[in-house]
Parts: structure tokens; C-alpha cells; sequence
């Protein structure tokens, strides 16, 4: 179905000309009625049904126009089929989004299975509309009846899709005949230019952890004003050796949870709370956040005494830094400004780089990275990223602190790219100590780097476990 799967082995569909109802075979209803009234008809005679076609068309948006899926559910400007939904069927939207892109691979191959011969190669949205019904079917606690009936009814509803029902509704059912066979494929999701450079970059053995880790939605993590011992025991979590809270499982919205109004916390990985604390003793010191929002770690840099100030090249993103910090009852100096336009006379006595990178790292969060990168986006953000630490230090006191970090697992944007601004001879690496990172000190490398994978931090729980992947250096400026 998806030539960039290499995973999917096309197998066979045994064509089942059978209609699933009625519907599926009324291919001339707009005989006495409008197209309008038709899928008026339909949609109240489904429930769920709006959710479904939403959930399919914003998944081929991803994959088959490298949309963020952050902007297209968005609370504010997301899709405007997304947007039309109560909360409640949002949160089922995300729900069969984040499944069907963490198990695309085994979905692929599962449902390629059951094809005797390739979708056309234009149909791009009835291979998704397969997809969402297949993620409910294998993966969500919704009836198979349910998913089947949707899928159908969706296909009918859209003229691209309305000759197809048929074989929806054949390899749906088929697929509700054999879902623990298709389960226990297990293929390792993601195209084959990640898996590849995750193998070469980490092995076969740690790549396979990684992978199988990615298969799993993540914990909650928080940062904590103070007191985290006491706070992992308030909100019933548990407290990490770098002193981040964990949340297991909890009902409601997070914004409900002891100490969110009051400012006492924010969500952040604990990994991605590392790069801040390896500045060393920054009290009274004037540090800059380049690339801030939406202020996580600003936030921990002023809980460390830092003169900060803020930098992000997103006003808006900057407004939603400006309202976390008022949350936190914190205050930086922020500015909205291209970093690389930005020049000044009075130096930082240290600066924070958290610099745009690829976020392969984040795919447990955001699943939608792997369908939305590629090779040449690693290769230009790593040329971005060597500019923007190249500027940094115009902009850092000589004998000066950098610490430079993002959320990606290529090398290309981490190892690499650090060593070859140390070949410049404009910055000195300053490594990490093991006492700075005590409970956590095998994430130090053995150049002193950072490195944090999401198979990293094991716990019998897979949800339990792992990090975001990142990567952080420390320079300095000599003087």
C-alpha cells in the first residue's frame, strides 16, 4: 500500500464483493436527493462518524503532506474539521492519530496482508481511512462492529473512496478475524533511512529498544519548584533520580491536578530538564535562553537565580512563554528576534542553546515526526544549528558558558555537529561531570557529551520508562 514501507509485504487481497449493509451499496443515492442531505443522512445515522473522517483526513495530511500534527490539533488554530469537535471527540481524534502513526509499519503490513494486489498509488486517502480503522480494530477499545461500520460509511460519504467500500469492508472484517496474528507482527515502525541510521548510530540491540520503546505513549513529566519529594508524593508519582516527577496514570485534565493554578509546577521531560542544570552556578549571572518557548527551561533558569532573558524568533510563541512564566509567577526579559540578527555589547555571562533540530527524539510524543522528516531535513538543521552556535558565541562573555542542546537522535545534529565546531578552535569543550548528573551519569558520553535515549531510565512499566532522546554539550569560550 505505502512504497516508502519496506516492511509491507503485499501479499494478496482475495476481492469479497459483498456489501457490509445497505449503505454500502447505494451507489446511486443522490437519485432523489442532494449530496448534502445524503452525508447529512449518513452522519446522523452514524455516530462517530464526523470523528472518523477527521481522524483520516488529518492523517493523510501527515503523511502525505508532512503536516505538523501539533498544528492540525491545535486548541486554537487547529484543522477546521478538528476545530468543529467538542473535546471529547478531539481527544478520540488524537487518540487514533497517535496509534496509527506509533504502529503505521505493523498497520501497513497488516492490512497489505489481506490485499491481492496495491491500492492505486493515488489513494493516498482511502490508505488512510484503512489506517484509522485498523488502528481502532487492533489497538483502541472501540467495538470492531463500530470500526468496521464507520470505515464503510466513510467510504460511501466521500466520492474518492465510494467504489471502494466493498474492499473496506472486506479486509476490515478479515482484519477482526486475524488481529492478534497482526498484533503480534510487531514490525519496527518508522521508513527505512531512521531505522537504518538508528542502527548504525546505536547498534542493533539498543536501535531495537528504541524502537520497541516509541510503540508506547510516554509518561508525564513535571518540574518542580521544590519540595519534589513531596510533590511525587501529593500527586501520587514518582520522584526521578534527577529530581522530575513521573505521573502514572491519572483522571482528568492536568490543569486540574494540586498546584498547577498556584504555579508550583510545568510539564518538561525530565531529559529535556538536564541542559539547564549543566550550566554550573549561574546565581546573580546573566544568562540568555535563545531559543526559549515555550519556557521550560527559562523557567529553571530563573528558579536557579539567573538574570534572564528570554529569546524565541515566535511572538506568538513568545506570548505563550509570557503566560507560562505569569503561571509560575516568574519574570525574564524576553525578545522577539531572528538570534541571528540580534547583536549587543553587553555579553551573557552564559547562554542556553536549545536549538531547532529534527525531534526524532520526541516521537513517543509526537509520532507524526517520522512521516514529516527526512534525510535532507536533518542535513539542513544541522547547518542551522552549527549557525546559530557560531553566533552564540559573539554573543557569550569570553571565558563564557554554552551549553548547546535539542531532541534529536541523529548524530548529524548532536556528536557530529559538536565536533566539528570544536575542530574550529573557537569554543573549548567543557565536559559533563558525573556528580553533575548523579542517578543519570551513564547519559554522559565518553567525549563528556549528553546523550538520552528513549530507552534509557527501564522500569517494568514501558510507560514507566525511557526518556525523550536528547543530546547537550558544554563550551567555552576561551578568554
Amino acid at each position: 500500500m505505502n512504497d516508502k514501507n519496506p516492511a509491507a509485504k503485499r501479499t494478496g487481497f482475495r476481492s469479497d464483493k459483498k456489501p457490509f449493509d445497505k449503505q454500502s451499496q447505494n451507489q446511486d443515492h443522490n437519485l432523489g436527493q442532494s449530496e448534502a442531505e445524503y452525508r447529512a443522512k449518513l452522519e446522523a445515522e452514524h455516530p462517530g462518524l464526523n470523528v472518523r473522517q477527521c481522524a483520516a483526513k488529518l492523517l493523510n495530511a501527515v503523511v502525505a503532506k508532512n503536516t505538523s500534527l501539533d498544528g492540525l490539533t491545535d486548541a486554537h488554530h487547529g484543522h477546521p474539521q478538528y476545530m468543529e469537535l467538542d473535546d471529547r471527540d478531539r481527544s478520540l481524534v488524537r487518540a487514533i492519530l497517535g496509534t496509527a502513526l506509533r504502529n503505521r509499519n505493523t498497520i501497513e503490513t497488516a492490512l497489505c496482508k489481506l490485499l491481492d494486489r496495491p491500492l492505486p498509488a493515488n489513494a493516498t486517502a482511502l490508505q488512510q481511512l484503512l489506517h484509522v480503522g485498523a488502528a481502532q480494530i487492533l489497538y483502541l477499545d472501540v467495538p470492531d462492529h463500530a470500526a468496521v461500520d464507520l470505515a464503510v460509511t466513510s467510504a460511501n460519504i466521500d466520492p474518492r473512496n465510494r467504489k471502494y467500500a466493498s474492499l473496506v469492508n472486506a479486509v476490515l472484517r478479515r482484519l477482526t478475524r486475524n488481529k492478534e496474528r497482526a498484533i503480534e507482527l510487531k514490525i519496527p515502525n518508522g521508513p527505512e533511512w531512521y531505522i537504518e541510521g538508528l542502527t548504525k548510530t546505536y547498534g542493533k540491540k539498543q536501535a531495537e529498544a528504541i524502537l520497541a520503546m516509541q510503540a508506547y505513549e510516554p509518561s508525564i513529566d513535571l518540574t518542580v519548584k521544590s519540595n519534589p519529594a513531596e510533590w511525587a508524593e501529593k500527586l501520587g508519582g514518582t520522584l526521578l533520580p534527577n529530581g522530575s516527577v513521573r505521573l502514572g496514570s491519572f483522571e482528568g485534565a492536568l490543569t486540574s491536578l494540586e498546584g498547577f493554578a498556584e504555579g508550583e509546577w510545568w510539564v518538561q521531560d525530565a531529559a529535556a530538564s538536564l541542559p539547564a542544570t549543566l550550566l554550573g552556578d549561574i546565581k546573580g549571572k546573566r544568562v540568555a535562553d535563545l531559543c526559549a518557548a515555550p519556557g521550560g527551561k527559562t523557567a529553571q533558569l530563573i528558579m536557579a537565580g539567573a538574570k534572564v532573558t528570554a529569546f524565541d524568533i515566535n511572538k506568538n510563541r513568545l506570548k505563550r512563554l509570557k503566560s507560562n512564566l505569569d503561571r509560575l509567577q516568574l519574570e525574564a526579559e524576553l525578545i522577539a528576534t531572528n538570534i541571528l540578527d540580534y547583536q549587543t555589547d553587553e555579553l551573557f555571562d552564559a547562554i542556553l542553546l536549545d536549538a531547532p533540530c529534527s525531534s526524532t527524539g520526541t516521537v513517543r510524543r509526537h509520532p507524526d515526526v517520522l512521516w514529516t522528516k527526512t534525510p535532507d531535513d536533518i542535513v539542513r538543521l544541522a547547518q542551522v544549528q552549527a549557525k546559530l552556535l557560531r553566533h552564540a558565541i559573539s554573543l557569550v562573555k569570553p571565558d563564557g558558558i554554552i551549553v548547546f542542546s535539542n531532541c534529536s537522535l541523529n548524530r548529524e545534529e548532536g556528536e557530529d555537529m559538536a565536533q566539528a565546531i570544536l575542530a574550529e578552535g573557537v569554543l573549548k569543550s567543557e565536559p559533563f561531570k558525573v556528580q553533575e548528573l548523579k542517578g543519570m551519569e551513564q547519559l554522559i558520553t565518553d567525549q563528556g557529551f549528553l546523550r538520552s535515549t528513549p530507552a534509557d531510565l527501564p522500569h517494568d512499566e514501558p510507560k514507566m520508562a525511557g526518556l525523550d532522546g536528547f543530546f547537550a554539550a558544554r563550551f567555552r569560550r576561551p578568554a
